[in-house]
C-alpha cells in the first residue's frame, strides 16, 4: 500500500490498521463510515485483542498440545473421532440457524454456502488438496458447484471411522456425545446460530478465531504421527482441507466484523462478553476430551 493514494489516506489519519475494504469505503465516503468511527474501532480492537483474543482455549489448548505428539492409543483416537463426529453433525444445526436468523440476503446466502458445502456441495471450481483426497477446492462458491454425497465433510469422518473398525451408527449422534461435547454444541446453536444478529456475529467471530489460530494444523501432526508410528493408514482429507481453509478466514474474519462495526451501533461490552461465552464453550469440549484421554489411559 505504499506511494498510492489509499496508503496516504490511511497515513494521514492514523488508520494503517483497518483492512483494505474499510479504507476504500471510508476514503469514499459511504454512509455509516466515518473518521470518528474509524478510530473507536481501532481502540475496540485492542480491546478484542485483549480481552477474547487473549482466551486460553486460543492461546493454549492442552488437549491438542498432547494429540500433537501422536502418542495416542487406538481407544484415544476412537474416542476423540466419536465426540468430533458429534460436534460435526450439530454444527449443521447451528449453520442451519444461523442462515434462518440472518438479517440481510447476503448473510443468509454467507451461512447458505457454508451449510450446503458441508452437506456435500463442492465450491466452484474444484481441486484435489494436497493429501490427494480430491475433497475439492476450499475457495471459490457454491454457485454452480455439484452435490455429492462423498463430498460431506461427515463422510469425510466415516472414512476415519471404518478405519477404526467403528460402524456408521457409532458415530455422530448426540447419544455418542459426552456432557461436554454436548454442552459446546448446544452452546454454538443458542449463540452462533442465536436470532440476535449481534450476539451471533460476536460469536461467529470467536468460532473462526479459534479455527484459525491453528489447532487443526496439531491435528493433522498428531495424525501423521500415529499413522508413522502405528503403521496405519488414518485418511487425514478431513483436517487437511479444514486447516486450508481456516487459513483463508482469517483476513475475512477482520473484513466482516469492521463491516459490522461502521454498519450497526454495536455493544461493544456485549460482543466481548457473548464472544467470550462461545469461546468458553469451546474450551469445555476440549477440556472434556482431555479429561476423556486422561481416564482412558488410566484404565489401559
Amino acid at each position: 500500500m505504499q506511494d498510492n493514494p489509499l496508503a496516504d489516506f490511511a497515513q494521514k489519519h492514523h488508520i494503517e490498521n483497518l483492512t483494505l475494504p474499510s479504507l476504500l469505503a471510508l476514503s469514499a465516503g459511504h454512509r455509516g463510515y466515518s473518521l470518528t468511527k474509524a478510530k473507536r474501532l481501532l481502540k475496540f480492537q485492542h480491546r478484542i485483542n485483549a480481552e477474547l483474543l487473549n482466551h486460553r482455549i486460543i492461546t493454549h489448548n492442552p488437549y491438542t498440545v498432547w494429540f500433537e505428539q501422536g502418542d495416542q492409543s487406538l481407544t484415544q483416537i476412537k474416542a476423540f473421532i466419536i465426540q468430533f463426529s458429534v460436534f460435526s453433525n450439530q454444527f449443521l444445526i447451528a449453520q442451519l440457524n444461523k442462515m434462518i436468523h440472518a438479517e440481510t440476503l447476503e448473510s443468509m446466502r454467507a451461512s447458505k454456502e457454508i451449510l450446503a458445502n458441508e452437506i456435500g456441495v463442492c465450491f466452484k471450481p474444484a481441486a484435489p488438496t494436497n493429501g490427494g483426497d480430491a475433497l475439492g477446492s476450499t475457495e471459490g462458491s457454491i454457485e454452480g458447484g455439484i452435490f455429492r454425497f462423498g463430498a460431506g465433510h461427515f463422510e469425510w469422518l466415516y472414512h476415519i471411522a471404518k478405519k477404526l473398525g467403528l460402524s456408521f451408527a457409532d458415530i455422530g449422534q448426540p447419544k455418542q456425545g459426552s456432557a461436554s461435547t454436548l454442552f459446546f454444541c448446544n452452546e454454538l446453536i443458542r449463540l452462533y446460530g442465536g436470532d440476535d444478529y449481534q450476539v451471533s456475529q460476536a460469536a461467529s467471530y470467536a468460532v473462526e478465531n479459534w479455527a484459525a489460530a491453528g489447532f487443526w494444523g496439531q491435528l493433522i501432526k498428531g495424525f501423521r504421527r500415529f499413522n508413522e508410528i502405528n503403521g496405519a493408514a488414518l485418511p487425514m482429507g478431513f483436517f487437511v482441507w479444514h486447516d486450508q481453509l481456516e487459513s483463508q478466514h482469517a483476513a475475512h474474519t477482520q473484513e466482516e466484523l469492521e463491516e459490522l462495526y461502521f454498519t450497526l451501533e454495536l455493544d461493544e461490552d456485549g460482543f466481548i462478553r457473548h464472544g467470550n461465552q462461545m469461546l468458553d464453550g469451546v474450551a469445555a469440549f476440549w477440556d472434556g476430551l482431555d479429561a476423556q484421554r486422561r481416564e482412558l489411559a488410566a484404565v489401559h
